[in-house]
């Protein structure tokens, strides 16, 4: 596919921090791909919470299944805008690495159990994980990902003013122009990000019968998809496939959304490289305003019908207080991590101690965490 003016063209790229020869099969950005694929902290995602913890059910979604989901619809995006697809996927398989275990409720608690120390941003933690946790490489930490992957996981969600520490200090080094918009493919995997949550949690709330199709069909967006499915279903259809037709066609009209608003922005801008995209004023990948203000009217349903549901907020106290108690243990006593880990932590207590049992839980699956936990605070279970 020929590529448009404004897309990050892969014989171009910055390069990688660490030089590497090149590839003669893959470009660089399928290399990155496929270095996050076989990335332990990627296997891991199989087994991290996206809203219900894993063994709640087996058809629930997981970290995992939702960044495959984000990467079909960026391929997608990226295809219709003319982008490099290999540079949009590499990013949305990214994107949640960063993701400690049970979901937003692991991640205000590890947030909060930093607080002294800087805090916790997955976001941060997303570019943490590729440039120094992982260690698949004798000559360096890291993935050693292209230039344009890290600069996409760092600031997909537009210019960073105020930086997350650790941004911040990895940008010391290896300057990521933090200031600027991301290239438009990082845009698309922001913007895939959020069509892929919005309606599998529509789905997966139906599923977990936390509300009704007839009431998600109140809101305009899931309302009109409904009457179409229905339109064209046969007589008889049952309840939970009219569910899959609609969340379907919703998916539909919000990619054909931001297909049809970036044309425009892009068209009016008529931006002759990628430097001119991460130089506008604006991004240049986006829903309508329309889109904008549905899309909102489902966010709120969700965080008033699924995410403070009762049953969630019950299962995530319960991560929370399992995230507080291994981050107290473990950081009053280092001594009790695995050896590669303990090297590193140095004195009980101290912000270095800190960072590195950060690190540690954030990599934990769920199950890891739970059983972690029941180790750790059964004295009945040996060590």
């Amino acid at each position: 596919m020929r590529l448009a003016p404004y897309a990050v063209r892969p014989e171009t790229s910055r390069g990688r921090l660490h030089p590497e020869p090149g590839d003669g099969s893959r470009s660089p950005f399928q290399r990155d791909r496929d270095r996050i694929i076989h990335s332990a902290a990627f296997r891991r995602l199989q087994y991290k919470t996206q809203v219900f913890v894993f063994h709640e059910g087996d058809h629930f979604r997981t970290r995992l299944t939702h960044s495959l989901e984000v990467a079909q619809i960026a391929r997608s995006l990226a295809r219709a805008l003319a982008l490099d697809e290999d540079l949009a996927e590499a990013l949305a398989l990214a994107h949640d690495l960063g993701h400690p275990p049970f979901g937003h409720a692991g991640e205000e608690a590890l947030n909060a159990a930093m607080k002294p120390y800087g805090g916790f941003d997955h976001n941060a933690q997303s570019l943490r994980v590729v440039t120094a946790l992982e260690t698949r490489y004798a000559g360096f930490d890291g993935l050693n990902l292209t230039w344009e992957t890290l600069e996409g996981l760092a600031k997909h969600n537009g210019p960073l003013r105020r930086p997350a520490p650790y941004i911040a200090e990895y940008d010391r080094r290896h300057p990521l122009d933090l200031a600027t918009h991301a290239s438009a493919e990082a845009q698309v995997a922001a913007l895939a990000d959020d069509i892929a949550y919005n309606n599998h949690d529509l789905d997966d709330g139906l599923r977990a019968r936390l509300f009704t199709l007839e009431e998600a069909a109140g809101l305009p967006l899931v309302g009109e998809a409904l009457e179409e499915a229905r339109a064209e279903a046969p007589p008889g259809t049952p309840p939970e496939r009219l569910a899959s037709e609609t969340i379907r066609r919703v998916i539909n009209r919000m990619v054909l959304d931001v297909v049809a608003e970036s044309r425009r922005r892009l068209a009016a801008l008529a931006p002759r490289d990628v430097d001119a995209v991460r130089a506008a004023g604006m991004p240049v990948v986006a829903f309508s305003d329309a889109m904008v203000a549905r899309n909102q009217a489902v966010r709120e349903f969700l965080f008033h019908r699924m995410y403070r549901h009762w049953r969630v907020n019950r299962t995530m106290a319960k991560s929370k207080r399992v995230v507080q108690v291994l981050f107290s243990l473990l950081h009053g006593g280092p001594q009790m991590l695995p050896p590669e880990w303990r090297r590193r932590a140095g004195e009980p207590g101290s912000p270095q101690a800190a960072r590195v049992v950060c690190d540690y839980i954030a990599g934990m699956t769920d199950r890891y965490a739970l059983e972690e936990h029941r180790r750790m605070t059964d004295p009945d279970i040996p060590g």
